[in-house]
């Protein structure tokens, strides 16, 4: 199979070497010709140190790379999904199944990434997502890793999982789009305020409680939104979240740890010198639970101390007073 993958980021590349492995002919497109040229001649990507491209996979600064693709796979951070979709438009056809893998929500639209490159490709052709708790660090050097491709079409995700599966990429396929997409995106603010505990000392029982009863709240949004339950459970949910909240290897779990340790907010971003997905979502989540009218007071708390200031002690604090509640019934499950 002939497959492109746009981007050339951590898991961009650690996601065309799976590919590679796996026999298809891929090409791996960067929006920088310089940097493409770089790797194609040092066979490396700064990002994944230490790591060798296989020599079959091609790296190219030229958009051409995807005449005849049949699988496209968009890898760009989310605020450049758009006009990277946008590029790729006319090179897809009706066969070609376009996978996004950005873990977001569009700034100001609050659409999930599926949705964003269907606007932006004109709905030429199928889109599916690959989602999980995957690192590209540990993908690059081959560990064992499950991800969910999702799709409406079944034949689709099917098509991503023979494309991706092999002996340490392990992928299950999905129906919930949308719930799969939106756990990818809506974890990336618990992991952040993850971070946050660990910068301000607090420890495993309070993560735990973080983590259990921020999903709650990630899962009501989700299924208002059309998810389903179960996804949020899943790899897609539960299993990403975990990974982000509990590795170093996370830019949002690293951006929080800076800003409990007394950094401000952009202070803390600089220093992590990435995309911190959770920044922007959070004030995606803050719009979405508003309109919605689904309660979200963790998702709330981070929004106040990363928008409007609010001292990160004071949250703690307000969240461990609020009022009584059961955690079985459905109507006072937050």
């Amino acid at each position: 199979m002939k497959a492109v993958v746009l981007g050339s980021g951590g898991w961009g590349t650690a996601l065309s070497m799976v590919l590679c492995d796996n026999g298809h002919e891929v090409s791996l497109w960067s929006h920088s010709p310089e940097k493409a040229e770089q790797m194609a001649r040092s066979r490396e990507n700064p990002l994944l140190k230490g790591i060798r491209l296989p020599e079959s996979l091609r790296v190219t600064g030229d958009l051409a790379c995807l005449e005849g693709a049949e699988l496209v796979i968009s890898a760009p951070p989310s605020f450049a999904v758009r006009e990277t979709g946008r590029k790729a438009a006319p090179y897809l056809t009706p066969e070609t199944v376009l996978v996004t893998v950005s873990k977001g929500i569009e700034r100001d639209t609050n659409l999930r990434m599926s949705q964003v490159l269907a606007e932006a490709t004109g709905g030429v052709c199928r889109v599916a997502a690959l989602s999980g708790p995957s690192h590209a660090e540990e993908v690059g050097i081959r560990m064992p890793t499950g991800c969910v491709a999702a799709c409406g079409d079944r034949a689709a995700s099917r098509l991503v999982q023979d494309a991706f599966m092999n002996d340490y990429f392990r992928v299950y396929t999905s129906y919930d789009l949308i719930g799969v997409e939106l756990a990818g995106a809506l974890k990336n603010v618990v992991a952040l305020s993850c971070g946050i505990c660990t910068g301000l000392g607090l420890q495993d029982n309070t993560k735990a409680l973080l983590m259990t009863r921020a999903m709650a709240e990630l899962t009501r949004l989700g299924e208002q939104l059309g998810g389903t339950r179960r996804t949020f459970g899943g790899l897609a949910g539960m299993g990403d979240l975990i990974v982000t909240c509990t590795s170093l290897h996370s830019r949002n779990n690293r951006a929080g740890i800076l800003i409990g340790q007394g950094k401000s907010v952009q202070e803390a971003m600089e220093e992590v010198g990435a995309v911190v997905e959770g920044y922007y979502a959070a004030e995606s989540i803050h719009q979405l639970s508003r309109r919605e009218g689904v309660e979200m007071p963790i998702c709330d708390c981070v929004y106040e101390v990363l928008y409007r200031g609010k001292q990160v002690r004071d949250v703690v604090t307000e969240l461990m007073t609020r009022a009584k509640k059961d955690e079985l019934l459905e109507t006072t499950w937050l």
